[in-house]
């Protein structure tokens, strides 16, 4: 896969497809472009030309001294848009990159067809803060996989564990040979932790899907449904499972963010 030189810095990624429109999509924390391995397929099924991208301090991307914001990420999604010369698309974030997507709509509405934000929040609150400070304090000791692995617990709901084992040994395997290194993964930290876009959303016109897994317990939905509160032009859809309900539940996933996409086809801004 390609390497792209923008904004100082290096970003892997993969353009695929030939559609007339372009979904980017957006990673979470200490997740790289295969987050979208259930997604990719029905995406291009549909008819889209998909852009997916390590961001910095993941994958084959540059991972320079942090901390990293979701500004300086929805900086870095513009560069390698405009570098690809992608001039309309939709964006769609899951998780941390449902912030960046937060970031790139109100700094960039005129690049967008439409943004979904899933699974995120407009800013991370008491419960989600306190997590999250746990985490910056276990990574430096016990490193980044073995968080990763207490975060597959938060992820998944307890009928996935039940009936999917097979499957989470593949992601606990995976966790366990992470190579993100300690400083980069407290750099994406420190921009979820510091994000907060609710005094802004108001002023955001883009056609927007708020979409969150219905048992999600890592980023409740109580802060999916603020967000969407917060948002003019937002529909709020959940669908089944947890925070990594797109890959438990990708079909679920796929159909309801393509649904909005659909009916979105070459939207303008509202």
């Amino acid at each position: 896969m390609p390497i792209a030189n923008v904004n100082g810095i290096e970003i892997h990624y993969s353009l695929e497809g030939d559609g007339p429109e372009t979904v980017v999509l957006v990673n979470g924390l200490a997740d790289d472009l295969d987050t979208w391995m259930f997604q990719v397929d029905d995406l291009l099924a549909a008819g889209y030309r998909v852009l997916r991208f390590d961001n910095r301090g993941i994958g084959k991307s540059s991972g320079p001294t942090g901390p990293y914001t979701t500004e300086l990420f929805a900086c870095d999604t513009k560069a390698l848009v405009d570098h690809l010369q992608v001039d309309r698309f939709h964006i769609m974030g899951v998780s941390m990159g449902g912030m960046i997507a937060q970031e790139f709509a109100l700094r960039y509405p005129e690049n967008l067809f439409t943004a979904t934000f899933a699974c995120t929040y407009a800013s991370p609150g008491p419960f989600c803060s306190r997590m999250f400070a746990m985490w910056a304090a276990i990574a430096p000791v016990m490193g980044v996989p073995f968080v990763m692995k207490d975060v597959t617990l938060w992820a998944f709901t307890t009928e996935f564990f039940e009936t999917h084992e097979d499957d989470l040994k593949e992601f606990e395997t995976a966790m366990a040979f992470m190579s993100q290194p300690v400083h980069a993964y407290l750099a994406q930290l420190y921009a979820i932790q510091h994000h907060d876009t609710r005094d802004r959303l108001s002023e955001l016109r883009v056609p927007t899907l708020v979409l969150a897994g219905e048992a999600d317990i890592l980023i409740p939905t109580y802060l999916s449904k603020e967000l969407s509160s917060l948002i003019v032009s937002s529909e709020y859809r959940e669908t089944p499972g947890g925070h990594a309900c797109l890959w438990e539940h990708p079909q679920s996933f796929n159909e309801t963010f393509i649904d909005f996409l659909k009916s979105h086809k070459g939207a303008k801004e509202l």
